[in-house]
């Protein structure tokens, strides 16, 4: 070492330091590297992400081949810089050496290296991949040795060293990858995914259209009638019964309506064997069962049933893929019957009307884990039938209630506020 030059000493030095930023980026670059991406890449035959993901396959090996060489080159370097320090300033170059080293291995070796690994960890990480392979062969003995008895250490703390760490999305952590996904994903694609994914939130009761407001045919009415009644009505699919919508005998297309042209006399009994089999659903269905149940019965529509066996309502398809792609109408607060826009910024809402309906309708987060209505929220709300010219303060809105009758709110006037904290009020009522 005395007889060795300084230039070929530094030289040595300088190298070792690189090598050592040759880790310290390696190390970085693949623990920084998507998994997401890097999955989709080998599924493309990318040769860099091929190496990459055999490499962490396995990434306690990946981890101990680094270790070694980053160690190794590190020590190296101190003692050829504590050398390089003695030959320099003689004896002080014990004390200058350490601190000297402290400081350029982390500028040059360790923070510099890592934050640009951690900034562009691709272009890192794939060529690196080849000396690491490379390295991992050569020295795999050494590898095995330490991680071996690395992972007996671990076993010893009582943990599982063979647990398999899952690298699997949680419903939630999609969620947050779409709502980050920004102009990556158009505005319509990503609210249809967000969609997709609410399905699971929300049940068939949730966007069924209730029984009071079933249309349907009644074989009790005179065939004149029903004959009078299919050819007004708008809808394709009909359920038909006899008196109650619970005595259901089946649901009538209206594509079958054609079988009859040319007939002497129509009759029930003619209009009855048209029909197809009714189909029920239970209304704790969720929604992304349902459309699934949907399309492996071939059926568009179903009627929702409680647990006592009452018809509910009835849920389509169209129900549910409207949830995913939104409303068909361009304007849902103008089509709907139950919502009407004010002059002064304010809607006149019906009291049937879903609260998933004006949500939706008006972009608008009023609550949808109690009841199902505005009228039911609002009688829960107050905990009483209420009357008429009675307001309601809800956080982020105001309700007048402007109409009740049999015993349910049947109209009320809403619109929004300033943000409310409910918990600083003693009640929800004001006049």
């Amino acid at each position: 070492m005395q007889d060795t030059s300084l230039t070929i000493l530094l030289s040595i030095l300088i190298f070792l330091i690189m090598m050592s930023a040759y880790f310290s980026s390696s190390e970085t670059a693949m623990m920084a590297l998507n998994r997401y991406r890097l999955r989709h890449l080998i599924k493309h035959n990318h040769k860099g992400a091929i190496r990459a993901g055999k490499l962490l396959e396995k990434p306690d090996r990946l981890i101990g081949i680094i270790l070694i060489g980053n160690n190794l080159v590190n020590f190296i370097a101190a003692s050829l810089g504590t050398a390089i320090a003695v030959r320099l300033w003689g004896n002080v170059g014990f004390i200058l050496a350490p601190i000297l080293l402290t400081i350029i291995v982390l500028i040059f070796a360790e923070v510099t290296p890592k934050t640009i690994a951690a900034l562009y960890p691709e272009k890192i990480a794939y060529p690196s991949s080849i000396f690491l392979l490379i390295l991992l062969k050569v020295c795999y003995p050494a590898v095995w040795m330490i991680n071996s008895v690395s992972n007996g250490l671990v076993r010893l703390c009582g943990l599982k060293v063979e647990e398999d760490i899952s690298h699997h999305l949680t419903k939630e952590e999609l969620r947050t990858v779409l709502d980050e996904s920004g102009d990556l994903i158009p505005v319509k694609r990503h609210g249809m995914l967000m969609n997709i994914l609410d399905l699971e939130k929300a049940t068939v009761t949730d966007i069924m259209v209730p029984r009071n407001e079933v249309v349907g045919i009644d074989l009790d009415d005179d065939i004149e009638d029903i004959m009078e009644f299919i050819v007004q009505t708008s809808h394709t699919l009909l359920p038909v019964f006899k008196g109650d919508l619970n005595d259901v005998l089946g649901l009538l297309h209206m594509r079958n309506i054609t079988r009859m042209i040319g007939l002497d006399e129509i009759n029930k009994a003619e209009l009855l064997q048209l029909t197809e089999e009714a189909y029920f659903v239970p209304e704790t269905t969720p929604l992304h069962t349902q459309l699934f149940k949907f399309q492996n019965n071939k059926r568009r529509m179903a009627l929702v049933v409680d647990e006592y066996g009452d018809v509910q309502g009835i849920v389509t398809l169209q129900d549910i893929l409207e949830e995913i792609v939104g409303n068909f109408t361009t304007n849902f607060s103008e089509e709907t019957d139950d919502i009407h826009p004010q002059e002064d910024g304010s809607y006149i809402i019906d009291g049937t009307a879903t609260v998933r309906e004006i949500n939706k309708a008006l972009d608008w987060d009023l609550p949808i884990d109690g009841p199902k209505t505005l009228n039911g929220l609002l009688t829960e709300i107050l905990e009483i039938i209420p009357e008429k010219n009675v307001c309601v303060r809800l956080p982020f809105h105001c309700v007048e209630i402007l109409n009740v009758q049999d015993n349910a709110i049947k109209t009320a006037k809403m619109w929004a506020q300033e943000p409310f904290n409910i918990e600083q009020q003693q009640g929800n009522l004001f006049s």
